[in-house]
């Protein structure tokens, strides 16, 4: 397991599909020395979606084999569909950022949490069930997906209060804006800021 060093962090934005958590940690991270990695996937790529960028969209037998071969630091399976981030992605990564996010579903967010402790930055991002589904709707998701999001919203809602940091993303300038000035509270500090 890659060993984080002192200042370094990992900002894990996770919340509802839909909530605009992917939007907003790309936004945020245009102001700060920030990157991310890149999961890999066995499911469809959306209409929308770029391969190498939003996912590296694998199939089935590829995925096993790298979990075989032990490259994912994280991995999990959601709906049949697995999702893992390589640790060699997050090593390299590092090497020339102090700061790396993530755009991840609660399992995985939970992960690196148990892995790093404090040095996991957990931001819910969430909007309620109606705005969720319509901009699922406006992005011309599959119903049958909007569908299997939906089936989670309650359970990932519940996600929320285990969180550091939870803002309900109604406006992305001024919600962004918020993230930033959370975000600009760990940079060049020594410990962690902490709401337990």
């Amino acid at each position: 397991m890659y060993q984080l060093k002192e200042k370094e962090r990992i900002f894990i934005y996770t919340g509802p599909d839909g909530s605009g958590r992917k939007t907003l940690a790309k936004m945020v991270a245009t102001a700060f020395d920030m990157e991310t990695v890149i999961s890999y996937t066995t499911r469809p790529q959306r209409h929308y979606e770029t391969n190498g960028e939003d996912y590296h969209f694998v199939n089935d037998e590829t995925f096993q084999k790298m979990l075989q071969q032990q490259e994912f630091l994280e991995s999990v399976e959601i709906d049949g569909y697995y999702y893992g981030i390589r640790e060699i992605d997050i090593v390299e990564t590092f090497k020339e950022h102090t700061f790396v996010y993530f755009a991840m579903n609660p399992e995985g967010a939970e992960k690196l949490k148990q892995m790093y402790g404090d040095l996991v930055i957990r931001i819910f991002i969430y909007a309620n069930r109606d705005t969720v589904i319509k901009r699922q709707q406006e992005r011309q998701d599959d119903e049958a997906d909007i569908r299997r999001h939906m089936a989670h919203y309650e359970d990932i809602m519940k996600y929320k209060n285990r969180c550091e940091h939870a803002f309900e993303n109604y406006d992305l300038p001024q919600v962004s804006f918020q993230i930033s000035e959370v975000i600009e509270s760990y940079l060049g500090r020594d410990y962690i800021v902490s709401e337990y």
